[in-house]
Order: C-alpha cells, then structure tokens, then sequence
C-alpha cells in the first residue's frame, strides 16, 4: 500500500489514480461539465461563483475509492475544494457542523 494514502480504506496503486484523474480532465472538457458550472453555484457552500472559477470536486475522494463519475463529480468554489480535501460525505458534513453550525448546502 501506498504510504501516501495509508489511512484510507483502498489500496489504489498510482496507474489507479492517474486513470481517474485523466478520466476527470476529459470530463471537464465537456458541454455537460460547463452547463454545471454555468449554474455558477457551489455545490457545498452555495455562493454565486463565476463559471470559470468553479473547480471540480469528486464527492468521494479518488484516494478513498472514488471514481471520475459524472455522479461523483461536482461544481465548488475553490475554497470549499480546499477545505474539503480527501473527505468523504459524512466527515465533511461533520466538519462544517462543527466549524459554521451549519451543514453544506449541496444545490
């Protein structure tokens, strides 16, 4: 196992995870991608984002078994990216509660 993804569940080797992230640059490329961003809205957090800022989030993680799946794949504003990291649902669910009292909004 991969040191740099030891404390997650699956056992992903790097050609894994360089299939799903290439497989995520040719979903960004596409008319269902922009119409998503067109919405200009994060998924998480709900603030208007200009299309071009948005930033694409898998909902779960490729390094906790995620896949570049449209149904993985999400608009979010570049802080939400950030803070969320290799989350998974429920533990970012968790850390909003926690941080604003709030949970994501999920639009």
């Amino acid at each position: 196992m991969n040191d740099k993804f030891s404390p997650y569940a699956y056992d992903l080797d790097e050609r894994q995870i360089k299939a799903e992230r290439r497989k995520a640059r040719e979903l960004r490329a596409t008319q269902w991608w922009k119409r998503r961003c067109a919405k200009g809205f994060c998924h998480y957090c709900g603030a208007a984002t200009p299309p071009k800022q948005m930033t694409m989030d898998h909902i779960v993680p490729i390094a906790r078994g995620g896949r570049s799946t449209k149904g993985n794949l999400v608009p979010v504003c570049k802080q939400c990216n950030t803070m969320k990291k290799q989350l998974l649902p429920m533990e970012w669910e968790s850390y909003l509660k926690e941080k604003t009292g709030n949970p994501p909004i999920n639009k």
